[in-house]
C-alpha cells in the first residue's frame, strides 16, 4: 500500500500525488509562461503600430479602432492571466489546489473565448490548459475530499476579470488620450 504525506500532514492512501498531479501542474505552469510571452509580444507589436499611427491624430479609420480594440483585448488577457499565473505558481500543497484552481479555470476559459477570433491558436491552447487544470481540480478534490462552492469560485473569477478590465481601461485611456472610448463603442 502506497501512502503519500503532504505539508499539512494528511495521509492519502493509494495515491501518488507526485506522479498523477504534479506533471500536469508543471506542464500547465510551463505552457502558461510561454502563452503569456506570446501574448506580450503580440501586444507590444500592436502597441508600437497603434502609437505610431495614432500619435497626435484625431481622425481615426475603422482599422485603427479595430487595432486598438485588439490591443485592449490582448492587454486584458495578459492582466487576467498574469494574476492566475501567480496563483498557480504559488500553490504549495495539494490541499490548496481545490481552493484556488476552480476560479482560475473560469478566468482562463473567459480569456480563451475573448481571444478566439484574434488569436485562435492561443485560444485553443488556453482551452486545453483549462481542461488540464480541471482534471487537476477533480483529482486533488477527490484525494483531499474537498467540497466545491462554485458560486464562491465564480465570484472570485469575476473579481479578477473586473480588476484586470479596470487596469486595462485606465492604461489604454492614458495611452490614447485623444480617443473618446465611450463614443467609439457606439459606432
Amino acid at each position: 500500500m502506497m501512502t503519500q504525506r503532504f505539508g499539512s500532514g494528511y495521509r492519502y492512501p493509494h495515491i501518488s500525488y507526485n506522479s498523477t498531479i504534479m506533471p500536469r501542474l508543471s506542464y500547465t505552469i510551463d505552457r502558461f509562461s510561454e502563452l503569456l510571452s506570446e501574448l506580450k509580444k503580440e501586444q507590444s507589436v500592436l502597441n508600437k503600430v497603434n502609437t505610431s499611427t495614432l500619435k497626435n491624430s484625431t481622425d481615426y479609420e475603422k482599422e485603427d479602432l479595430a487595432r486598438i480594440e485588439t490591443e485592449k483585448t490582448i492587454s486584458f488577457a495578459i492582466e487576467s492571466l498574469n494574476q492566475i499565473y501567480k496563483k498557480i505558481q504559488n500553490l504549495s500543497t495539494i490541499d490548496t489546489f481545490p481552493a484556488v484552481l476552480p476560479s482560475a479555470i473560469l478566468v482562463i476559459r473567459t480569456i480563451s473565448a475573448s481571444l478566439y477570433e484574434i488569436m485562435p491558436k492561443t485560444s485553443h491552447e488556453l482551452s486545453e490548459l483549462s481542461t488540464v487544470l480541471g482534471s487537476v481540480v477533480m483529482d486533488s478534490g477527490t484525494i483531499t475530499g474537498a467540497k466545491f462552492d462554485f458560486s464562491e469560485h465564480n465570484n472570485a473569477s469575476w473579481l479578477i476579470l473586473d480588476e484586470a478590465k479596470l487596469m486595462v481601461d485606465s492604461k489604454i485611456n492614458k495611452q490614447y488620450p485623444n480617443l473618446d472610448f465611450p463614443k467609439l463603442s457606439d459606432t
